[in-house]
């Protein structure tokens, strides 16, 4: 097995696996991304047509696109970009290519690497996550600036934690994109959880509950409040019932984040352009994945006798058909006795939250 990456596959089409692989493409990779139905007939006819979300400026990409990947298909590296919830579907497909050394799963994953590594083997699997983050209006695809002057860092890591030579080869092909980074970590597992703890248990099922409207949201105290109180919980379940550190170990500071302080951040955040493509163009796009992804968290969170009260009080918003929580409610009593926390906490929470509001994805 040779550890050069040269020919690419984007294996999923929606806007985080198109602005990779524009991304890709102008770096020079022999690139091309796997679309059906509209989207494939989209790229074909224009190709990928990225938009600043800020700037309103756009960018086209001729990538070459294909509706499949075949048994006998050569590619060095195959990215999969897209929703959780539709990968047991692809796996066959996968599973019966042998040609494709390597794997890069870039999506939400609370259940592990084991369906993937019993699927494909270990030796080929790769975890990792999307950034920064978009949305889709007809053959255009929105985006947060992600350039030199607003770069981004993608994890990604082995499911042994052990870096080998094709994990900084797949590293050194992310990072020959304009306006990346790449992170190897030895904990992608624990990394993903407590990401999803933060936009899949608390923030997705907020934003479902405000109807998808962010300014909404940033008005409506008690839904940020018990977003701050999901995810908190979250962590301790992650930290304290399956032994998992937080990770990253900035996100520890978030766990102690007084409530005041968290509104007061959270409003700001909420009514910024690239929260809209991000946190509610995920949550609008990608319900369903919130609501399975969610669940299968919530399960193991139970499951390891951790407190889930008020994640399953908040959750369920994230179903199709929901009620939605009263507008601009103040009813939930803000808890101020942990405001007197020691000033480097709160710095650090502070932090804490700089570095959420860069990783906000999910996900085409």
């Amino acid at each position: 097995m040779t550890d050069q990456i040269d020919r690419i596959l984007v294996y999923g089409a929606g806007p985080l696996g198109s602005l990779l692989a524009a991304r890709l493409h102008e770096a020079g990779h022999d690139v091309a991304i796997l679309a059906r139905g509209e989207r494939l007939a989209q790229i074909k006819g224009r190709g990928i047509v990225l938009e600043d979300e800020e700037s309103g400026q756009q960018e086209v990409a001729h990538v070459p696109v294909v509706d499949t990947l075949h048994a006998d298909d050569h590619y060095d590296l195959v990215m999969v970009v897209m929703r959780h919830n539709h990968v047991d579907a692809i796996l066959p497909t996968l599973a019966a290519n042998r040609h494709v050394p390597t794997v890069l799963f870039m999506m939400n994953n609370t259940h592990g690497a084991g369906p993937l590594v019993d699927a494909l083997g270990e030796e080929r699997v790769l975890l990792g996550f999307p950034l920064p983050g978009g949305s889709r209006h007809g053959d255009i695809v929105r985006i947060v600036p992600v350039d030199e002057d607003h770069p981004y860092t993608l994890p990604i890591g082995e499911v042994d934690g052990v870096v080998r030579r094709r994990t900084r080869a797949v590293a050194e092909a992310l990072t020959s994109m304009r306006g990346y980074d790449v992170e190897l970590r030895d904990d992608m597992e624990a990394w993903l959880k407590y990401h999803a703890s933060v936009t899949i248990l608390a923030l997705g099922p907020a934003v479902c509950a405000a109807g998808i409207d962010m300014e909404r949201l940033a008005r409506t105290r008690d839904l940020q409040l018990l977003a701050l109180r999901a995810m908190q919980q979250a962590f301790r379940g992650l930290r304290k019932d399956l032994g998992l550190p937080p990770s990253p170990a900035s996100f520890r500071a978030l766990e102690l984040l007084p409530e005041p302080i968290w509104v007061w951040l959270l409003s700001r955040v909420l009514r910024t352009g690239r929260a809209r493509s991000s946190i509610e163009g995920h949550s609008a796009a990608a319900r369903d994945e919130i609501a399975h992804v969610g669940a299968e968290l919530l399960s193991q969170l139970k499951a390891a006798g951790a407190d889930v009260s008020v994640i399953e009080q908040l959750l369920p918003y994230a179903e199709p058909g929901a009620e939605l929580w009263p507008d601009g409610a103040r009813e939930l009593p803000m808890r101020w006795a942990d405001i007197a926390v020691p000033t480097g906490a709160v710095l650090s929470a502070g932090l804490g939250l700089a570095y959420l509001r860069r990783r906000q994805a999910h996900r085409g």
